[in-house]
């Protein structure tokens, strides 16, 4: 296992080895003593996965009580997953990063407690995401943002009209209408 910085300094790339032969390939998608001596040492509680097809887009969601971290693979198929910093204060408030997750490059994304994750389906196939998570599902204590928020200017490879979203993700605020609850939440979880 190999971890890569990006853009966002806490929110960390993962390699994974891949062990491929005639009859297939294994991989090891998490190993505590290897994760914490890579400096992720977030003890995860809940793991959930889910199926998507293709043109979905789903998110940005974040958990702030309490606070949730993801550890998120792909198992099937490709993503382009997204991280947002929305933690009031932060250097990097509204920035994001980009990383390409698929079954094919064996890699995982690192985003802590306080980041907005949100992805969406690449390619003409279904994905399957696997998400590890640092504290329990709190339906009181999650949110969101919208995905297409003109002022994160990410560059998704689908137009609004396009996506495949649930009516709730087509319902969220943008960053700058969240500002005072995310100030609220975060502070408050100091």
């Amino acid at each position: 296992m190999r971890i890569h910085d990006t853009a966002l300094p806490e929110v960390k790339r993962v390699t994974l080895d891949k062990l491929s032969d005639t009859r297939g390939f294994f991989i090891e998608r998490y190993h505590a003593e290897k994760f914490h001596a890579l400096g992720i040492t977030a003890d995860f509680v809940q793991v959930n996965h889910s199926r998507s097809l293709p043109r979905v887009v789903r998110g940005l969601h974040f958990q702030h009580t309490p606070a949730q971290g993801k550890l998120v693979g792909v198992t099937r198929g490709a993503i382009l997953d997204i991280a947002v910093d929305v933690r009031p204060g932060s250097a990097s408030f509204g920035r994001h990063v980009a990383v390409e997750l698929s079954e094919e490059n064996a890699e995982m994304l690192w985003i802590p407690a306080g980041f907005a994750h949100g992805f969406c389906v690449l390619g003409d196939a279904a994905a399957d995401v696997v998400y590890h998570m640092s504290a329990l599902y709190a339906a009181a204590g999650e949110s969101g943002i919208r995905f297409d928020d003109p002022a994160l200017a990410i560059a998704w490879p689908y137009a609004r009209e396009e996506a495949i979203l649930s009516d709730r993700d087509a319902a969220l605020p943008t960053l700058a209408a969240m500002q005072a609850h995310l100030t609220t939440w975060f502070e408050s979880a100091r």
